[in-house]
């Protein structure tokens, strides 16, 4: 069975979110008068639903031709983390649905982890 139509799916989903980001910081430059944009830096959580390697990849070509061509992706990877609405344990998960690692519980909030944000905006 061909993954193909899955992998493009996944493709198209990274490179939505990179023209997004683009779009989203040649507005803000251009109110502020910027010529060029040196750097970007993200934060994306590790539940966000992102494949950083796929955005990676899918920014240079949303960059093509705007004022963010030749800009650095600098992206940080926020950590998942549950906290018990129990027994306020905070600990690592995996997934939107997990058990307390204390004591058992399955009534968890994910306090982080679901990020995706600009940062900052490195500018000339």
């Amino acid at each position: 069975m061909c993954n193909f139509p899955l992998k493009l799916s996944r493709l198209m989903h990274e490179m939505s979110i990179a023209m997004n980001i683009v779009e989203i910081v040649s507005a803000t430059v251009q109110k502020n008068h910027a010529k060029k944009v040196n750097s970007i830096d993200l934060e994306i959580g590790e539940l966000a639903g992102i494949l950083v390697d796929s955005l990676t990849f899918c920014f240079d070509a949303a960059c093509k031709g705007t004022i963010a061509e030749g800009a650095v992706l600098n992206i940080n990877e926020i950590k998942a983390l549950g906290k018990c609405l129990d027994c306020d344990n905070e600990f690592p998960v995996e997934m939107y649905f997990a058990i307390c690692s204390k004591c058992g519980g399955a009534a968890v909030d994910i306090i982080q982890g679901k990020e995706l944000a600009i940062k900052s905006i490195n500018v000339d």
